[in-house]
């Protein structure tokens, strides 16, 4: 079990990481006017807020 852990907790500190790379992205978009881009990265965002959520809830078990 100490390795399943340890796989959890890379993957959430991954899936953080990923989060804020995409939240920096989003902003530089919304400050380009590129609406596109824009979608895409709130859709990302939450996708990966949802994995997220899902890794935590498995770490707890």
């Amino acid at each position: 079990m100490p390795s399943r852990k340890k796989r959890l907790k890379k993957g959430i500190e991954s899936l953080q990481k990923q989060i804020s790379l995409h939240e920096e992205k989003l902003k530089k978009a919304e400050k380009e006017g590129k609406i596109e881009l824009v979608g895409y990265y709130e859709k990302e965002i939450e996708a990966k807020k949802k994995d997220k959520e899902k890794k935590e809830r498995f770490l707890k078990k």
